[in-house]
């Protein structure tokens, strides 16, 4: 017999049992709040879910099922579509575009920015903070025509060098913005118990700071990536023909009489899968590298 059948035995007869050897029924307002969650984590899940849904699939249709009602869901299959994107188009080389401007405007970002931060951090320069988080607020699109008309001047408009500078100027404002609260979130005794033993500020930097900034800079680097990769607003105006990126290269699809909702579709899902799996396998790092600092204090 069970500790808690001895317990209620023991019970004199007509007496009430306490409150812990009664199983509480659960209250009406609780099964409704459980019931809503459940409708309510539904229903965002399928909002979020149904465009990608319909991209893919219109991906593999061809424009007349696209318009067809009726083959919403049961239709025959076609890569034809897939095979304009990467044979007519030459999406190859815009992919390295994106690939490659994203890549280098966030390696440049990271080493520009993560020693600033830490600079902001550790000596306390609210003022610089305050005009980085300025100049993180101001929209890049504001600056596209003063950009524009020096760059034109240089004659750089049209080369990758342009659009990567572009690109730090969103992307740099947003490394420092992230790795401040990370290097605050850092316990600084242990930079202090690095220099007893004979470090120099820069060495309790490189060799206890930094690599425990990991997450941090990984959180950053992905974030500047995936804005880089989607930006479209620098590229259509600062890129040439040869260094289109991939949101600028999808308006290929797009004539001025028709569009190619199957190219198009396409070449949507081209853009948005790369980004899908990286956000899905780092994603451990984004959520540890925004919440840095939260419960500091």
């Amino acid at each position: 017999m069970s500790t808690v059948a001895n317990k209620e035995a023991a019970v004199p007869a007509g007496a009430r049992l306490p409150m812990s050897f009664t199983k509480r029924p659960k209250h009406p307002a609780t099964r409704t709040y459980g019931i809503f969650r459940v409708v309510a984590l539904v229903v965002i899940v399928l909002t979020f879910l149904a465009p990608l849904v319909w991209m893919v699939l219109s991906s593999l249709k061809t424009t007349v099922d696209i318009y067809n009602p009726a083959a919403a869901f049961v239709f025959s299959p076609t890569l034809q579509n897939y095979e304009t994107v990467f044979g007519q188009a030459s999406y190859l080389q815009y992919i390295f575009n994106s690939f490659w401007i994203g890549v280098w405007a966030t390696v440049l970002s990271m080493i520009l920015g993560v020693p600033a931060a830490y600079s902001m951090s550790r000596f306390v320069m609210k003022k610089s903070a305050a005009l980085v988080l300025m100049a993180r607020i101001i929209p890049g699109v504001s600056l596209l025509v003063p950009w524009y008309f020096v760059f034109s001047n240089l004659g750089l408009v049209g080369g990758y060098g342009v659009l990567i500078l572009s690109h730090m100027f969103v992307l740099l404002p947003l490394f420092v913005y992230i790795m401040i609260s990370f290097f605050d979130s850092l316990p600084l005794e242990l930079e202090e118990q690095g220099q007893v033993d004979g470090l120099t500020p820069i060495g309790a930097f490189l060799r206890i700071a930094l690599p425990l900034s990991v997450p941090g800079v990984a959180t950053a680097s992905i974030l500047s990536f995936i804005f880089s990769w989607n930006n479209f607003m620098f590229a259509l105006v600062l890129s040439g023909s040869s260094t289109k990126t991939l949101p600028v290269a999808i308006f290929d699809f797009v004539a001025y009489a028709s569009i190619d909702w199957g190219g198009l579709m396409a070449a949507a899902v081209v853009i948005t899968v790369p980004i899908m799996v990286i956000a899905l396998f780092t994603q451990k790092y984004i959520v540890s590298g925004l919440t840095a600092g939260a419960t500091k204090g």
